[in-house]
């Protein structure tokens, strides 16, 4: 490994005074991680909903959520510069308004209803968590000992899932509970009538997803945060680039440097494939006769434990990488979510359906787990490349594939894309996730008393 790149930069070094220091902080992030994770699932009940009020097939169905993660493709970048602009604690609370604002839309939607409009604005949201995912992300990194930054950033992903856990609860309730294509049997075709009342479930939950934003964003532009602060070394390693043209700049900027990086991105890319296909899929797949025959209601209840699961794993995640290396770990649970896709591609009845439901456990610790071996060694170029891994969340959008080879060949075999996806993790962990060029990490200042 080539010798890190001399920084003025000193990480925290005592824990006990960092959890102290950082604990309120860490906190109030965490609220943060919930909250974007509780309205990202949202849609996975949303999805069933807009199925039947109008009338999509699979293809069209996963195009919405396609939508919604192009969102992080096309903000993340700009998320970045902004953040440089004017700060993390300032971008936290931008993103915080720009999604109630899409919240709000969404009530707007519901109201015509309208198919356009409803896209429009789950991007509108999706533009929001992009600005907090790259934002409080590498905050959460960076705070505290390099070592142990899986572990803390699988703590706080555990409350995300804790989020992930509650929304098919509160939509379940609140959207599909509330419509007439929620609570029919699998098959059943609704009138006009019955479609335009149902698409008016929406209007409650979003109305109280805005006001609980709006609250949170007047919270965190009140509160003490700590800052994290540029060395100015990013400037002295992009410094052999200047004078040349912009593809030169492009393809000999030292983030390429970074093999952890570099097939990172892929990896956070590939495994959003994954996670977004199963989440998204999940309630029409248990839904079917020949797995639980089970209404969309009944379904988005049992989604809870798939979210739940990750929940649990990111908490075990967070104590077992104090002790064990990271990537090992990474590479253990991507091998134990392949045998339990395979086993849900091949199965029948209730078998493939909880091996459906505990691939969540499986994939608990991968998006924070390749995160921060993404960033590791980064140092002062941690911003931009943390802009680089959350864009990779725009994998996602291609959940639209599985909705294609669903309709073409069938849900249950579709989900064998699921599986290859996993064999990449497992390629990561064992090799790509290695540091090359590391770099001294960037330092964060004390929070204002």
């Amino acid at each position: 490994m080539p010798p890190a790149v001399p920084s003025s930069a000193t990480p925290l070094t005592n824990p006990q005074d960092g959890a102290v220091r950082y604990g309120p902080a860490l906190t109030l992030l965490a609220s943060l991680f919930f909250m974007w994770g509780f309205i990202t699932v949202i849609n996975n009940t949303l999805l069933p909903h807009l199925r039947s009020v109008f009338e999509l097939n699979y293809t069209q169905t996963t195009l919405i959520e396609s939508v919604w993660f192009i969102a992080y493709f096309v903000a993340s970048i700009p998320s970045a510069k902004l953040i440089e602009r004017i700060g993390y604690q300032k971008a936290l609370v931008v993103g915080l308004l720009i999604m109630a604002a899409g919240a709000l839309g969404m009530m707007l939607a519901a109201s015509l209803p309208s198919y356009g409009v409803t896209l429009t604005m789950l991007f509108v949201i999706a533009c929001g968590i992009t600005l907090l995912q790259v934002a409080a992300n590498p905050y959460v990194a960076v705070v505290g000992k390099p070592e142990t930054a899986s572990s803390r950033l699988n703590l706080v992903q555990a409350l995300n899932s804790a989020g992930t856990m509650l929304a098919p609860m509160f939509g379940a309730y609140l959207i599909l509970g509330r419509s007439k294509g929620g609570t029919a049997e699998a098959g059943v075709v609704l009138t006009e009538a019955e479609r335009l009342a149902d698409a008016q479930s929406v209007i409650l939950p979003y109305g109280l997803v805005a006001a609980v934003l709006l609250i949170l964003a007047v919270v965190i532009a009140k509160f003490p945060l700590p800052a994290m602060v540029s060395t100015g070394a990013r400037r002295e390693a992009l410094h052999d680039a200047a004078g040349q043209g912009a593809w030169q700049r492009f393809w000999n900027h030292p983030l390429w440097q970074h093999r952890n990086l570099v097939l990172g991105v892929p990896a956070i890319f590939i495994y959003l494939i994954a996670e977004i296909g199963v989440a998204n899929l999940f309630i029409n797949f248990v839904s079917q006769p020949d797995i639980a025959n089970l209404t969309h209601e009944q379904a988005g209840k049992y989604l809870s434990l798939l979210w739940g699961g990750m929940m649990v794993g990111r908490f075990a995640g967070a104590a077992i990488m104090q002790r064990f290396d990271a990537a090992k770990v990474l590479a253990l649970f991507s091998v134990g979510a392949f045998v339990v896709m395979i086993v849900t591609v091949f199965a029948q009845g209730p078998v493939a359906m909880w091996s459906l439901i505990l691939v969540g456990l499986f994939h608990s610790i991968m998006f924070p787990t390749i995160f921060t071996l993404g960033i590791k060694g980064l140092g002062p170029l941690t911003e931009e490349a943390s802009g680089l891994l959350v864009m990779a969340i725009a994998g996602g959008a291609l959940v639209v594939v599985q909705g294609y080879i669903a309709d073409r060949v069938g849900l249950q075999t579709s989900f064998l894309l699921t599986a290859a996806c996993e064999l990449y993790i497992v390629f990561y962990a064992l090799w790509g996730s290695r540091p090359t060029a590391a770099l001294v990490d960037v330092e964060v200042e004390a929070p204002v008393a």
